[in-house]
């Protein structure tokens, strides 16, 4: 296997990784937590849901929801990503990851929120360069 095709491997598990994460919190579901239970969906990421506030979504009901919505968006996208990269999502995760990022410290939270979280914008870009025009 060539190095270019080993590099794009990587970064789509990289990214696969990231976003069925992230989808995983937003859903609030934690396989861990099913084991001889029924499956739990427990509000993982309230904060997210305080936040939304700043931006102007004050229902926490529809703030909730709408988490929940990206939360399969992201796992919808992390899947078709490792089996087949889009740019066009790759460009868009991009920016998805870059804000998710700087919400941080827009509400507050100390700027190394944001930069720890670099690499949630800069592996789908990267593989967005990386990945031939078709």
């Amino acid at each position: 296997m060539q190095n270019t095709k080993i590099v794009e491997w990587v970064l789509r598990i990289a990214v696969f990784g990231e976003f069925i994460g992230h989808g995983i919190f937003a859903l609030g579901f934690f396989p861990s937590q099913a084991i001889g239970k029924s499956i739990l969906f427990l509000p993982q990421k309230a904060q997210w849901v305080g936040w939304m506030q700043n931006f102007g979504i004050s229902d926490p009901a529809l703030a909730a929801k709408l988490l929940m919505l990206v939360g399969a968006i992201d796992i919808l996208l992390a899947f078709i990503v490792l089996i087949r990269p889009v740019r066009p999502l790759l460009l868009w995760m991009a920016f998805w990851g870059f804000w998710t990022a700087l919400v941080r410290p827009l509400v507050g939270e100390p700027i190394w929120d944001f930069v720890e979280r670099w690499a949630n914008w800069g592996a789908p870009l990267a593989l967005w360069y990386l990945v031939k025009k078709s």
